[in-house]
């Protein structure tokens, strides 16, 4: 990707909203975020099935279901204290440190 890197609203550890896809609705907590791809793998969304050849870890080989990333256009933050999708954005919290917050009722979200 070319030119400055966008800003990401999600991080690991937070639970978030799918807001399109075959998972539209559902939520789930961030297990990974690729910065340079910008997705994110959610836990129990956006299922694919995988061959594994047969290895000296898994000599049977076999057939695996493992998340797949999520574009991180399509994902929401729930808000902790509603539990409803809310936009986010940064201010400075007392101690004077840029924080993330929710849109909706303005409260600090907790980094996990």
């Amino acid at each position: 990707m070319k030119g400055p890197v966008k800003k990401i609203h999600i991080k690991k550890g937070d639970t978030v909203k799918v807001l399109s896809g075959n998972d539209k609705g559902k939520t789930g907590r961030i297990m990974e975020v690729d910065t340079r791809k910008y997705r994110a793998i959610v836990e129990g969304l956006n299922m694919v099935t995988k061959h594994n050849k047969p290895s000296a870890e898994n000599p049977n080989g076999g057939i695996i279901q493992t998340e797949a990333g999520i574009h991180i256009s399509n994902l929401m933050v729930v808000d902790p204290a509603t539990g409803e999708a809310t936009r986010v954005g940064r201010k400075l919290n007392d101690k004077g440190v840029l924080q993330r917050y929710s849109k909706k009722t303005g409260e600090f979200i907790k980094d996990v």
